[in-house]
């Protein structure tokens, strides 16, 4: 038996070396092969992955599966199809049908591989890529025309052998770095990456990297692992900003197939370029008037990246500007310094102005950076003349004027003073604001002339001050006018002594039970020329004055009291009041106390004597005068009391009376639910005492409007005309007209309410109460009431005296 299974197909001398080996290893393994010659005009491999053992005693069949080593097959051959190995089984009674699965075959990739079912031979059908997928697995079956099993499946694995098929690539065309200006050699810049598909364990995929072009004296790469550092000294931003390079990576470590891509590299900034001037002097001009506006631009030159803050430049201005006329600041866009006046230039006073400008970067410079000669300017500003407004020494003035000061009064110069002093200008004044015309200026002196009255009392006056407006125009061009304010204040003016209230009064007789007559006093002034008021008696005018004395109450009242029992009558004392002002002003007033006799309640009831008893020193002629009217008014009281007395005795004896006593008076009917303004008249007592007479004052009732109520064609009751002769009959003549006036459809209904609220002024009977009133029926004689029949007998029992 040959030692060797395998015959090996022509696939070049590396491929059939690596299959010999692997089949060298695969004999090592077996115990006992068996070997079939190969088909005639084929040189493939035949593997017989079953096997028999002779044991002792006979044959018998042990299933064990050999371990069949992988097939190496090369990626993008053309030579399809391709037979890489053919199987076979010992078992030769029966007819074998081979088959193969997995991927390749009947899962994805599918279509792979393929074997012919009779003869065990694996084909490849198409052209493998490792890069795609690099090994494959699948088993194999051997079953026989029934389809059971024959032998147990064993596992094939064919290896796809790499090629050098792909060119390595960067991960990315352009790479970008930054690196500061000045680094030092082998600053590490940036690291660039690339990648190959090949397989990374052959040198298909070993890469390396260069720099191509411009650049290679300046930075260097790792050809191993892409690191991009500096090289030399002299890294100038400001000579080159940004490099471009070109690098490539290859494979074969760099001697293979090849890529390129570009790296970016950035000169990062650092400061170390000072700003300076681009001039050594800058002009700018400005008139007086220009405040807080912008009058010149100043710029500098920093050679560092714009917009940086090693670019970014700080102005200050450190001479020429004691007085802080000036500010300067930095505009962000173009780094140029902007001067601004802050407050109003002079021109009288400086016609020029020297600044000392200096600048720098807000950060700091490198050290060792070069120094700049121009880090200083001058400014020159020119201040041109225009005319200004003349202004007013004191605004606002304030003036003190007393109350009553008069017409024609002078009372202030009020003037202006012109800035001006290098131009000849005429000033005139006039008045803007006058609101009570109270003021006259003069157009060329500013003298301010009153030409009305100070009155304190004008309504133009906010808190005792009157407010005016004053105007100054200067003859300039164009010309500027200027206000003023003047403000009076009127000072109060003690002018007017306090008035006494009131001129009279009343007090009791008994001075220990009166409170006495209260004083006040008003002043036309006000404070501090008013109240406190200060009341006093003035004694030396009057013999009775000294029973008579005042004590303050408050500031502005007192009280008079009586010291001792006085006499009725009247007194007259002369009261002096007074105020506090300065200087104190007073007057005296007459006051008539009438001292009279006081009731329980104390009220005061002026008598006679007291109306004679006057002790005011009235003159003859006063005093024949008041007794005159005393006399006319008793007359008129006593002619008033005869004519009642005479009218009492010319009334007749009523039906319902029989003395003269009679009170009744007429009745009024008040319907407020009958007939309207007819149901109120008036039924004249008289009537009633004399029917067969009618007064000629007595008003005769018409016919009444007949009422809803009344049944149609209703005949006039008949109303009795003439009371009874006897008194006694009286109930019967009442009863006779109620029943009367109850079925007469003209008067109002039964159910109207009669009001009879008031029986006249004056009436003995007063009120209708004092029939029920013990208090009031003590002075009354109800013996008259027996008189009038049987009928008011009972009510005679009740109140006569028997």
């Amino acid at each position: 038996m040959s030692p060797c299974l395998l015959r090996l197909s022509s696939f070049g001398m590396w491929t059939e070396t690596c299959n010999i080996l692997l089949t060298v290893v695969a004999f090592l393994q077996i115990s006992i092969t068996v070997t079939a010659p190969s088909p005639p005009g084929e040189n493939i491999p035949v593997l017989y992955p079953w096997r028999r053992e002779i044991a002792a005693g006979g044959l018998r069949r042990v299933k064990r599966a050999w371990v069949i080593p992988p097939i190496a097959v090369s990626e993008n051959s053309r030579k399809i199809p391709f037979q890489l190995v053919q199987i076979k089984s010992d078992k030769l009674p029966s007819k074998v049908i081979y088959s193969i699965k997995g991927p390749g075959v009947d899962e994805e990739p599918k279509g792979i591989f393929s074997i012919d079912h009779d003869t065990g031979l694996v084909s490849l059908t198409t052209v493998l890529d490792r890069e795609a997928k690099s090994s494959y697995k699948i088993k194999a079956y051997a079953v026989d025309e029934t389809g059971t099993p024959l032998e147990d499946p064993t596992d094939l694995e064919i290896i796809v052998i790499d090629q050098n098929d792909n060119r390595p690539t960067f991960d990315q065309q352009y790479f970008i770095g930054h690196v500061l200006e000045g680094s030092a050699p082998g600053t590490l810049v940036m690291q660039v990456t690339a990648s190959d598909a090949d397989d990374p364990q052959t040198d298909n995929a070993a890469l390396g990297y260069s720099i191509i072009g411009d650049g290679r004296g300046i930075f260097r790469i790792d050809p191993t692992t892409g690191e991009i550092r500096t090289v030399g000294v002299g890294l100038d931003r400001e000579n080159i900003s940004v490099y471009n390079l070109t690098l490539q990576v290859a494979d074969l470590s760099g001697e293979g197939l090849s890529t390129t891509a570009t790296a970016v590299i950035f000169i990062d900034d650092i400061n170390d370029n000072a700003p300076e001037f681009i001039a050594t002097e800058f002009i700018a001009e400005v008139s007086e008037d220009m405040e807080r506006s912008e009058i010149g631009k100043i710029s500098v030159e920093d050679k560092d990246q714009p917009g940086t803050s090693n670019w970014f430049v700080d102005y200050t201005i450190v001479g020429g500007d004691d007085q802080g006329l000036f500010s300067i600041r930095t505009e962000p866009e173009t780094n140029r310094g902007i001067i601004f006046v802050e407050k109003n230039l002079d021109y009288e006073k400086a016609e020029k102005h020297i600044l000392t400008v200096e600048v720098k970067n807000k950060e700091v410079v490198t050290p060792g950076a070069p120094q700049t000669l121009r880090s200083s300017a001058k400014v020159i500003v020119t201040v041109t003349d225009v005319n200004e407004a003349p202004s007013f020494v004191e605004d606002p003035r304030t003036l003190n004027v007393p109350e009553g000061l008069t017409a024609g009064s002078f009372l202030t110069v009020y003037t202006v003073t012109d800035p001006d002093t290098k131009q000849q200008q005429n000033i005139s004044y006039g008045i803007q604001y006058d609101p009570a015309d109270w003021l006259i200026v003069d157009v060329n002196t500013g003298e301010i002339i009153l030409q009305q009255n100070i009155e304190r009392r004008s309504p133009f006056l906010l808190n005792h001050r009157y407010t005016a407006v004053i105007t100054a125009t200067d003859s300039g061009g164009p010309p500027h006018t200027a206000t003023g304010t003047l403000e009076i204040h009127v000072i109060e003016v003690n002018d007017f002594p306090p008035d006494l209230y009131p001129q009279i009064g009343f007090v009791c007789r008994q001075w220990d039970k009166d409170n006495g007559v209260l004083l006040w006093a008003a002043d036309g002034d006000l404070e501090p020329h008013a109240e406190p008021f200060h009341f006093e008696i003035v004694h030396e005018d009057s013999k009775y004055s000294q029973n008579w004395t005042i004590s303050s109450l408050n500031d502005t009242h007192s009280r008079l009291k009586a010291q001792q029992d006085v006499s009725e009558g009247t007194y007259s004392l002369q009261i002096r009041v007074s105020d506090s002002g300065e200087p104190r002003l007073w007057q005296d007033h007459m006051l008539n106390v009438t001292v009279c006799f006081c009731s329980v309640r104390g009220d005061c009831t002026p008598g006679v004597a007291a109306l004679l008893g006057t002790h005011v020193g009235l003159s003859f002629g006063a005093a024949m005068v008041i007794l005159v009217s005393v006399l006319l008014l008793l007359f008129l009281i006593l002619l008033v009391a005869v004519s009642d007395c005479l009218h009492r005795h010319h009334h007749h004896k009523a039906l319902l009376a029989d003395s003269e006593d009679d009170i009744r008076d007429n009745i009024l009917n008040y319907d407020e639910q009958g007939g309207g303004e007819e149901d109120q008249d008036a039924y004249n007592i008289d009537q009633l005492r004399n029917p067969d007479e009618v007064l000629p004052s007595t008003p005769i009732r018409g016919k009444q409007p007949i009422r809803r109520d009344a049944p149609f064609n209703y005949g006039q009751p008949q109303y009795p005309r003439k009371p009874p002769a006897d008194p006694n009959d009286i109930k019967d003549f009442i009863n006779e007209g109620l029943d009367a006036a109850d079925n007469d459809p003209n008067a109002p209904p039964y159910d109207t309410a009669l009001i009879y609220d008031y029986e006249g002024e004056g009436s003995l009977a007063e009120t209708l109460s004092s029939i029920t009133s013990l208090a009031s029926d003590s002075d009354q004689d109800y013996n008259y009431l027996s008189d009038w029949g049987p009928r008011f007998k009972k009510l005679a029992d009740m109140y006569g005296d028997h």
